[in-house]
């Protein structure tokens, strides 16, 4: 199991006007063989992924449980993302 923690701010530069987020998901993944793991190296897919593997692609059939936001996973918490516009009235 391993954590997922991603910010999320809205600037608005000429009045300085700020608020900013974290989000923290937490992602169990199953208890992999080396053969699906080099099965899923193998792919290519898990060289260009911070977390060396995408929740949404192959990459899922390695994960068990997603505890949180799974869009927070993939790369931005849209859940938060869009409270935080809708508080400032831009949704």
């Amino acid at each position: 199991t391993h954590e997922v923690i991603t910010g999320v701010a809205l600037v608005e530069t000429p009045s300085g006007r700020e608020e900013t987020a974290a989000v923290t998901t937490r992602v169990t993944m199953i208890g992999a063989t080396h053969e699906e793991i080099a099965a899923y190296v193998a792919t290519g897919e898990p060289f260009d992924k911070a977390g060396g593997y995408a929740v949404q692609g192959q990459g899922g059939r390695l994960v068990a449980r997603v505890d949180g936001s799974l869009t927070n996973v993939v790369g931005l918490p849209l859940e938060t993302t869009k409270v935080l516009l809708e508080r400032w009235g831009l949704l």
